[in-house]
């Protein structure tokens, strides 16, 4: 048996036989045109071929996994009318003369490579998008009808170098029983996808497995990144057994999903979502979401040429706010800085944008970001229980300076006639370590923290979590990050405040107990998470949930703090 280790994209166990993807390559001749007007008319054409196309995958996939998964395909929809993707090939055809597909590709490799330079894993996960729309459209051109899956006839663990959102949509799904690629991270919309296909997958695992050949039999683990290459019985046997305790939980979970998170001692805990738009609201609710954990408002900001303008933020907030009634949504500003170039910004290169001008350090420097965006999540928060949080804050004087413009926005729309929300409850995300040791200080000027463990994990151990060589090291299980935690929620406790988990770490299975022990108030968490993460918090008592976070914080690797809570709480062990 050969184990081979990727990145763990999206919960569960898949047993069966391998089905090698091989996407047709698409090739063609660069040449210069004679007519480069009859060859623009030629392109516009094969866009609006392409988009037809998006809309019947967008139908499919909504029917398949839902509105929040489903947007993808809208955004690419979007990318189709780009001025600026579409000004590039429209100047590759008539200032260069070449033909069509010249242009578009030279054009989308440099949008999608310019993507893949940011620190944002979201973001750079969309290079895949780029590059899917672009041979979308570069079929049509060709004339070439992509059927890659013609030899998958019975149920498959398919391997692929990468799986474009086209791809994993358009595959059978009766025949796919997982997914794993030598390419790709946890946020690539592959991942997303397979989530909301409930299908497991493992990215990342490198050109090894392009090499396992067709119907060899396999074992993939979605839960700890793991493919098992030709496994004997006995190894067969336990993952079946685990997959089948497994779907009971999962069955159960469902079943409640929208009772709250209550333990067996009575303590009650919020369990959230984090959403990045509109039609994410509603997904939320169907999960059994009790509010929002964090509303990303970047959606507002991408695939565009200019700024999105006060009235625009305010209907789209508002929307969001009145889905979820009484129940609170969090809006976290702008989280976007140097590291990521959008070309309206204008915003100068940096050194080390990982660590320059971005989040609230961006929006304080940039009033013509921050305040229309206060102004209006301060007019959308009059109608429902809307909170605002500042990302990347290092320091009490930013959090002192925000509040200020906060509070100059107020007395700006009052004065205009607006109603506004009076009393908005106002946060940080702790996702700097200073932050996190500075947290008894911060407490006194914020009503609540909102922890980001996905940064924190990084920036505490030096290591990018997006890079396959380092990832290991980024764990926000390891006991360093856990301290950090901990510290966090003792801190502002003691100063009243209460404490949320918007973070990867919210809806893993096996961090729930800790978090739980620790005394976090709240987990956010993408949707699909939450049936199974309330029903780990109603198994538990908050007096075992602490043996288990304190018994954590003593062991010496992120490793033997999974080890340790698989061993007391099994049934945290899900997948």
């Amino acid at each position: 048996m050969k184990r081979l280790r990727g990145i763990a994209a999206s919960r569960g166990i898949a047993i069966g036989p391998v089905f090698q993807y091989r996407r047709i390559d698409l090739h063609f001749e660069r040449h210069r045109v004679e007519d480069p007007e009859a060859e623009w008319a030629r392109f516009q054409a094969a866009l609006e071929v392409a988009k037809e196309q998006l809309a019947e995958v967008y139908a499919r996939a909504k029917e398949d996994t839902g509105a929040e998964q489903a947007a993808i395909f809208q955004a690419q929809a979007l990318m189709l009318e780009d001025p600026e993707l579409l000004g590039a090939v429209r100047g590759g055809i008539e200032g260069e003369g070449v033909n069509a597909e010249a242009a578009l590709v030279d054009a989308a490799e440099r949008y999608a490579r310019l993507l893949e330079s940011l620190e944002d894993e979201y973001l750079r996960a969309r290079a895949a998008d780029v590059r899917d729309v672009a041979s979308r459209v570069l079929r049509v051109l060709l004339g070439v009808a992509d059927s890659p899956t013609a030899g998958l006839t019975v149920p498959s663990v398919v391997l692929a170098r990468d799986l474009t959102p086209s791809d994993t949509v358009l595959l059978d799904k009766s025949l796919v029983l997982g997914f794993c690629t030598a390419e790709g991270g946890a946020t690539s919309h592959t991942a997303i996808l397979a989530r909301g296909l409930g299908l497991p997958a493992v990215v990342g695992v490198g050109s090894q497995v392009l090499e396992v050949p067709d119907g060899t039999l396999v074992v993939l683990d979605g839960t700890e990144g793991e493919l098992l290459v030709d496994p004997d019985e006995g190894t067969v046997s336990a993952y079946r057994a685990r997959r089948a305790a497994s779907i009971a939980i999962l069955k159960k979970a469902q079943e409640r999903a929208h009772a709250p998170a209550v333990t067996r001692d009575g303590h009650r805990v919020e369990v959230v979502a984090n959403i990045g738009n509109v039609e994410g609201a509603q997904a939320a609710l169907e999960a059994g979401a009790e509010g929002v954990g964090l509303l990303r408002t970047e959606f507002l900001y991408l695939e565009r040429d200019h700024l999105p303008g006060e009235e625009e933020q305010y209907r789209a907030y508002r929307a969001i706010v009145e889905a979820f009634g009484d129940r609170p949504v969090i809006l976290r500003t702008l989280d976007i800085g140097g590291d990521k170039e959008l070309p309206y910004l204008d915003l100068p290169t940096e050194m080390n944008p990982f660590l320059g001008l971005r989040a609230i350090r961006l929006c304080l420097a940039r009033p013509d970001l921050f305040r229309p965006q206060l102004r209006a999540a301060l007019r959308a928060g009059a109608v429902g229980n809307l909170k605002v949080m500042f990302p990347m804050v290092a320091t009490v004087e930013e959090v002192r300076e925000a509040r200020a413009v906060l509070e100059a926005c107020r007395a700006e729309l009052r004065a205009e006639g607006y109603s506004v929300a009076e009393e908005m409850e106002v946060g940080i995300m702790v996702e700097i370590p200073a932050a996190a040791l500075m947290a008894d200080h911060l407490a006194d000027e914020v009503d609540f923290f909102s922890i980001g463990t996905n940064d924190l994990s990084q920036y505490t151990m030096a290591a990018d979590r997006t890079n396959a060589q380092v990832a290991g090291l980024a764990s926000a299980f390891h006991p360093a990050v856990l301290r950090l935690v901990g510290e966090v929620i003792r801190a502002a406790h003691e100063k009243g405040r209460w404490v949320g988990l918007c973070g990867e770490l919210a809806g893993e299975p096996l961090a729930i107990p800790i978090l739980l022990g620790l005394g976090l108030d709240e987990f956010s968490m993408n949707p699909p998470a939450i049936p199974i993460a309330k029903q780990i918090i109603r198994a538990l008592t908050l007096d075992e949930a602490r043996e288990v976070a304190q018994a954590a914080l003593e062991l010496d690797s992120a490793t033997a703090v999974q080890e340790l809570v698989r061993e007391r709480v099994p049934v945290a062990d899900v997948g």
